[in-house]
C-alpha cells in the first residue's frame, strides 16, 4: 500500500506561482510512475502532468505545458508540481496519483493510489 499526501495549495493571484508537494509513505516512490490530476468545480477530474518512474520522461496536458513542471525527489519520496504563470482557469483540486505499470498513462483508471487532494484557487 502507498499513502499519498498533497500539500502546498492555496490562494494566489493570476500570474503567481505555487509548488505542490506529494509525499508518499508505505513504499518507495521510485517504483511508480507519478501523476497530477485536477478537478475544477462541476467538471471531471483530468490529467495534468506525469513523470516516469525513472524520472527520465515527463508529460503535460497542453493547457499547462510551458507553465507547470513535474519533478520527483526519490530520496525524499516526494513528487512536486511547480506551477508558474497561474491563471484563474487553473483553479481546481489537485490530486497526485501513483501507478506501478511500465508505461506512463494519462487515464486515471490506471492509477492505483490517490491522495486526498489540495485546493488551488487563482484569483483574477
Amino acid at each position: 500500500q502507498v499513502q499519498l499526501a498533497e500539500s502546498g495549495g492555496g490562494l494566489v493571484q493570476a500570474g503567481g506561482s505555487l509548488r505542490l508537494s506529494c509525499v508518499a509513505s508505505g513504499r518507495p516512490l521510485g517504483n511508480y510512475n507519478m501523476a497530477w490530476f485536477r478537478q475544477a468545480p462541476g467538471l471531471e477530474r483530468v490529467f495534468t502532468a506525469a513523470i516516469h518512474w525513472s524520472g527520465a520522461t515527463t508529460y503535460y496536458d497542453n493547457s499547462v505545458k510551458g507553465r507547470f513542471t513535474i519533478s520527483r525527489d526519490t530520496a525524499k519520496n516526494t513528487v512536486y508540481l511547480q506551477m508558474n504563470s497561474l491563471k484563474p482557469e487553473d483553479t481546481a483540486v489537485y490530486y497526485c496519483a501513483a501507478d506501478s505499470s511500465q508505461y506512463v498513462h494519462q487515464t486515471e483508471s490506471f492509477y492505483e493510489y490517490w491522495g486526498q487532494g489540495t485546493q488551488v484557487t487563482v484569483s483574477s
